[in-house]
């Protein structure tokens, strides 16, 4: 089994590349997204999940408020916190293995958390930091969990829908003075580098 996983500016590349894996069979429960909802008030301490919440997650069922959805995959997208992102809208695996290390599962190590879900997916760890600062920023990051063979087609599903070149991203980041993701670091509200989308006005049902 092999991960695939990609950077898009905005949920909405994310969405269109989430629906071309579905339509190239790709399997819904082996797709995972997250985008931080960046909104105004972020609270300086996650909302607490448990084991029952992060099961949820790995099963893609809503955990809240839910993004609007035309079925499949993303009609499960659910809202819940991720130490070091704050809010987010998620689903998949990925994110239970990320919850997972926030209520004590050893994952990647003394990183834990995103990068910690991200490494021990394949993603090696400098990618995995940009990834996950990409995340805080109003990036969105797709993965999709593949047999070999599929992996090339599930590659060119991210680059039609337009990923972001992650050595391009670095550099930009690295502009500012970042060096790696911190999970400690201030709540992002707005990013001047990936232009980050507020969630807030997005379609939700009820």
């Amino acid at each position: 089994m092999r991960t695939v996983t990609a950077l898009f500016e905005d949920y909405d590349h994310a969405a269109s590349a989430v629906r071309a894996l579905e339509a190239a069979n790709f399997k819904s429960d082996e797709i995972s997204l997250v985008i931080a909802t960046l909104e105004d008030n972020i609270p300086e301490e996650p909302t607490p999940v448990d084991d029952e919440i992060a099961d949820d997650a790995q099963a893609g069922v809503g955990i809240g408020a839910v993004v609007g959805g035309a079925g499949g995959f993303l009609a499960g997208l659910g809202a819940l916190a991720i130490p070091g992102i704050g809010p987010v809208i998620a689903g998949g695996w990925l994110v239970a293995t990320a919850i997972g290390a926030v209520t004590g599962a050893a994952v990647g190590g003394a990183t834990g958390g995103i990068v910690g879900a991200l490494t021990q997916s394949g993603v090696h760890e400098p990618d995995a930091h940009v990834l996950a600062e990409g995340i805080r920023r109003g990036g969105t990051v797709v993965s999709v969990r593949t047999n070999d063979q599929d992996v090339h087609t599930a590659e060119a599903i991210f680059d039609q829908a337009g990923r972001v070149d992650l050595n391009e991203k670095r550099a930009q980041f690295e502009t500012t003075g970042w060096e790696r993701f911190d999970p400690d670091a201030p709540a992002f509200v707005q990013d001047p580098l990936l232009g980050g989308r507020d969630l807030r006005n997005f379609p939700r049902r009820h």
